[in-house]
């Protein structure tokens, strides 16, 4: 494993880290998601993300029950919030009543009395960015974590975020977008603010929910067991990629991987590590086998000549649109 500074903090993280959404608590038993978390420990991982919402509040459970037993000072764990984890109106944004409910819940399942990261899921539109600021504020002043930092933010709320969080003396490090071969509308935007207020990006989705790894074929169904066929939880967010179109695309990649003696999920991942602005890629498994394959990532460097072939390859199936950072509607 090799590890990177998270933006222009002290926090050393690993560069592939073990995230589990939709894994843990849905997709995998228990059994199999520690499994998994034991492999990436194995590994190296020392960096862990997940978030209260993920499989109803049950994978934060899962890992911290998976973690349990390990030196807390050997490891990064993070989690999130903002989408709802209960009925009502306050379950859910970035008011103080749903951050600081929020914060104790998830260190109670975790199993830990502090997160090294908290993350704003999103951006709430409809809470003054100030409550917001002063709630995170009150949680790293009161150990309770030890930075802030979001998820699909635009770079201009990153921008007066970070000015608030100066302000009220607590490090505000890092921006959790999608971002892979595929989808790289924080390129425009989001990478130079980042860059230049010291915030790094710990990136999910690398390898486009699976179809960067050339699993899917054009014209024929995907393969059973796959996410694809997972109705309940990750058929429909990778529904907008399982065109003709794009596989025939990422097929395309098959020649470059081999070439580069990488496997395509290997490539994939390389791919968005050779960003300077890029702390960690986020990888989840339903397999240990998966995080043993997903780790030779690490360390690759990718020539000059390959990453122009790479982009001669998807050019015409890559989304650059920085307007289509997920920032969610107005909560009623």
């Amino acid at each position: 494993m090799e590890f990177r500074h998270l933006g222009r903090s002290g926090l050393i993280v690993s560069e592939i880290s073990y995230g589990n959404w939709i894994t843990h608590g849905s997709q995998v038993e228990e059994d199999a998601a520690t499994a998994c978390v034991r492999e990436a420990l194995d590994l190296g991982i020392t960096t862990f993300d997940t978030a209260d919402v993920y499989a109803g509040t049950r994978a934060e459970e899962v890992l911290g029950r998976a973690l349990k037993g390990e030196r807390r000072e050997g490891l990064e764990i993070f989690t999130k919030v903002y989408w709802p984890t209960g009925p009502g109106r306050n379950d859910r944004g970035l008011g103080r009543k749903h951050i600081m409910e929020s914060i104790n819940a998830s260190l109670r399942r975790l199993r830990t009395d502090h997160v090294d990261l908290y993350q704003a899921h999103r951006f709430d539109v409809s809470t003054p960015l100030e409550e917001t600021m002063e709630a995170f504020a009150d949680v790293v002043h009161s150990g309770k974590a030890h930075a802030i930092g979001t998820s699909e933010w635009t770079a201009g709320q990153l921008r007066e975020g970070h000015k608030l969080a100066r302000e009220l003396r607590i490090p505000f490090i890092s921006n959790q977008p999608q971002y892979s071969m595929l989808w790289r509308v924080i390129e425009a935007e989001v990478v130079p603010t980042s860059a230049e207020l010291g915030i790094g990006q710990i990136v999910w989705s690398p390898i486009a929910q699976g179809v960067l790894t050339g699993k899917y074929l054009p014209g024929q169904p995907p393969p059973a067991g796959s996410r694809a066929t997972d109705e309940k939880e990750g058929a429909g967010f990778i529904a907008r990629l399982l065109t003709d179109e794009v596989l025939t695309r990422v097929q395309g990649l098959v020649p470059l991987a081999a070439q580069a003696g990488l496997t395509m999920a290997q490539l994939a991942i390389a791919w968005v590590l050779q960003n300077p602005n890029v702390s960690s890629a986020i990888v989840g498994a339903t397999r240990p086998e998966q995080l043993r394959d997903n780790v030779k990532a690490v360390g690759v460097r990718l020539d000059a000549d390959l990453l122009k072939a790479i982009d001669e390859v998807v050019d015409p199936i890559v989304e650059r649109d920085p307007a289509k950072t997920q920032v969610p509607a107005a909560r009623p």
